[in-house]
């Protein structure tokens, strides 16, 4: 007998749009609850999910605005429910505090960050790869967090998934950074048996309630249902193990980071996922993420048609950073050029892995806001060569 998902989502090729692509991945990877307010480009996520949802018995809820979204998606995780929220890059900044609420309590949950241009309202259509930063820093305090650079529909679909599974793998958010060129655009993806899909299901505990310890274990400690017969404590405050609040001794704030931090870095190699291209003989490695990874892809077998001997390397995971990636990468060409649709921010971190194993060059588009014209990058690759 088919399951629930399996009736709604059938595979095989289907022609759709990157944020309906997220919304299948979400109801493939559980997520039974789907909080948000509505913003330009990510409105087509919530459109499909308020569809797709009560059909696997479900919940769409559309909130006051951005800070209760990413407030009620904390919540019902807690509450036991796989949970996501979708934004863009103002309703992002707003979502920032509960991020950090969410991190320092180790909490579940997958936000979607379908960017645009900004600061501030910016231009609400056209992408921007704006938001690389905040996905790291965004909140205050030390931590580590992850996230994800969908580069097409697939990749929406695919990446999703992989955002709920490492989510309950390490009890935390993770952010999956698409953007509007992403989101809306429309190609065929192959959609695959739902089935045959691993999922990462959450760690319940099998201690006795007075014997449980819902924080601080050596590795992901697991995490109850309230109304579950734990005693749940749950504090954004410096805990101790059980989650009570520890605020006079030093040592409670150093256990607590420690813990949210070596959880994502002692895993960096689990995490991190890069593709790379053509770089056994390459002298140059054109460098890039998201939306941008695209057009960089065509460059470098545009470049090779023409006998130049140009590397591609595409990063999926953005956080953690790839490190040992990159600078494996810098140890076999000469230059490293990072194309961004930004005014410069994953660059700085090829920067300071490479160090002087290699020259790191910058290019944005010609225009902010528009995907590198071939051409133009072709030209500065050229450049390289004289």
């Amino acid at each position: 007998m088919k399951t629930p998902v399996e009736k709604i989502i059938e595979p095989g090729t289907r022609f759709m749009m990157g944020n309906e692509a997220c919304a299948l991945g979400a109801i493939v990877a559980g997520c039974r609850y789907f909080a948000f307010y509505p913003i330009t480009p990510a409105n087509e996520i919530a459109e499909h999910m308020s569809t797709l949802l009560p059909k696997v018995g479900g919940v769409y809820m559309q909130m006051e605005d951005e800070i209760a979204s990413i407030a009620s998606v904390i919540g019902s995780s807690w509450a036991g429910k796989k949970s996501m929220t979708a934004t863009s890059g103002p309703g992002f900044s707003l979502m920032q505090e509960n991020i950090g609420y969410a991190i320092m309590t180790e909490t579940p949950c997958v936000i979607v960050d379908v960017q645009r241009c900004g600061p501030s309202t910016g231009t609400v259509s056209l992408p921007m790869q704006g938001d690389v930063y905040q996905a790291r820093h965004g909140s205050h305090g030390e931590y580590e967090t992850i996230a994800l650079a969908p580069s097409s529909v697939t990749d929406m679909f695919l990446l999703t998934i992989e955002a709920f599974n490492l989510a309950e793998a390490y009890r935390t958010p993770v952010t999956v950074l698409s953007d509007a060129l992403i989101g809306h655009l429309t190609e065929s993806v192959e959609i695959p048996d739902p089935s045959t899909i691993t999922l990462i299901e959450r760690k319940r505990p099998k201690e006795p309630p007075e014997e449980c310890r819902l924080f601080l274990s050596e590795d992901v400690a697991p995490m109850p249902v309230f109304g579950s017969g734990y005693r749940v404590h749950v504090t954004a405050s410096t805990h101790d193990e059980r989650g009570f609040r520890e605020v006079e001794s030093p040592i409670f704030i150093d256990n607590v980071v420690r813990k949210i931090c070596m959880k994502i870095q002692k895993h960096r190699n689990e995490i991190v996922k890069v593709e790379t291209k053509y770089l056994e003989d390459a002298d140059v490695a054109l460098l890039a993420y998201g939306s941008v990874a695209r057009s960089a892809l065509y460059v470098v077998k545009w470049a090779r048609e023409e006998g130049l001997k140009v590397g591609y390397v595409k990063l999926i995971t953005l956080w953690p950073f790839p490190d040992d990636v990159i600078l494996d990468v810098a140890r076999k060409v000469n230059k490293i050029m990072v194309l961004e649709n930004n005014m410069g921010q994953i660059v700085n971190e090829v920067r300071r892995v490479v160090g002087g194993e290699a020259e790191v060059r910058f290019l944005p588009p010609r225009i902010l806001g528009t995907i590198h014209e071939p051409s133009y990058t072709m030209e500065k690759i050229k450049e390289v060569y004289k």
